[in-house]
């Protein structure tokens, strides 16, 4: 019997918390090995797994994959939460590409100056209201379904759960104005394997803090101050 996935990140957030979210959603179990030192990140690389010198890494199936989007493209399509046919896979596609682009306003939020957060956090919560929650909304108005593809739970809603769960956090009443966006949190919420990834004692990682930032800095080196989008 193959043993179970392995996770090669830092002990926070960052690009991995996706991949951790999707696993979870297909109930599947994890191991993680998180980088504390920069002697664990060269020794990875050292030994090839890191095929672009970049984490995150996940072993999964007899291989060391690198890269986010092929990671999650890869767990969504063996889990079966990567639509019926070709088009339900675009349109998943096109919803996740959606969301990316919201949560890279948020990734490096961390690593910001205190003044760069504040000016950020405007940033994020203007973008989300007037560019990709609207969209959303009229999503899942438009097709009246609980999901958001083929009216079955799939990768895109996983996504957008994680990334509305993101954008509470720089202001909680965020989504006042979305009454669908209300409803499909709650119902996705609710989804069993999600439910247990939102309980206190989940593999699911908190708000990044000083330390996380420091390991990150530490470990790949980052000298230089990061800058508001």
């Amino acid at each position: 019997m193959a043993g179970k996935l392995k996770l090669y990140y830092f002990d926070g957030r960052g690009k991995m918390e996706s991949i951790r979210w999707l696993l979870a959603a297909a109930g599947v179990e994890f191991e993680e090995e998180f980088l504390e030192t920069r002697e664990q990140y060269e020794k990875l690389l050292q030994g090839g797994s890191l095929l672009f010198q970049q984490v995150p890494m996940v072993e999964i199936d007899g291989m060391k994959m690198v890269q986010t989007r092929a990671i999650l493209s890869y767990i969504a399509a063996k889990y079966n939460l990567y639509g019926k046919d070709l088009k339900e896979r675009a349109l998943i596609d096109m919803y996740v590409g959606g969301t990316d682009d919201l949560m890279s306003f948020i990734l490096m939020f961390p690593f910001l100056s205190a003044e760069d957060k504040e000016k950020q956090r405007a940033v994020i919560v203007q973008k989300a209201t007037s560019r990709y929650f609207p969209a959303y909304e009229k999503v899942l108005k438009d097709h009246g379904h609980d999901f958001l593809v083929g009216n079955s739970f799939s990768w895109a809603d996983v996504h957008l759960l994680e990334a509305i769960l993101m954008v509470e956090e720089k202001k909680s009443d965020v989504l006042s104005g979305f009454p669908q966006l209300q409803a499909f949190k709650a119902r996705i919420s609710s989804i069993p394997t999600i439910k247990k990834f939102l309980e206190p004692g989940s593999q699911r990682k908190p708000v990044p803090d000083d330390k996380y930032v420091e390991t990150v800095r530490r470990v790949l080196r980052m000298y230089y101050d990061v800058k508001a989008n």
